[in-house]
């Protein structure tokens, strides 16, 4: 029973993590939950592409992989700061008092 893995359970798994994380994003208030629950997705997403580069036996899914993480650490640098420069403003991290950009 040590046979190669089959292709429906890293799937199903990157669906539930996914699942996971959208479900974090829309009933999350916290910010920091949020920017969480949107790093969970992209993780399924690049679960979703190694599985498949394995299965076609291509290196093209793990190579885009390695750039889909060097975007998110990019994404996590970025958004971390903007966090600390809203906390540092408002005091607060509800994603209900982040209306910065309304006239």
């Amino acid at each position: 029973m040590s046979g190669p893995i089959p292709l429906q359970w890293p799937l199903a798994l990157s669906a539930l993590l996914f699942t996971l994380g959208v479900v974090g994003v829309l009933t999350r208030r916290n910010m920091i939950q949020v920017f969480m629950s949107l790093e969970l997705m992209l993780n399924a997403v690049n679960l979703n592409l190694v599985a498949f580069a394995r299965h076609s036996e291509s290196i093209t899914g793990q190579v885009f992989v390695l750039f889909v993480f060097t975007v998110a650490a990019a994404e996590a640098a970025v958004g971390l700061a903007i966090i600390i420069a809203f906390y540092r403003n408002k005091q607060t991290l509800n994603v209900d008092e982040f209306n910065l950009l309304k006239w």
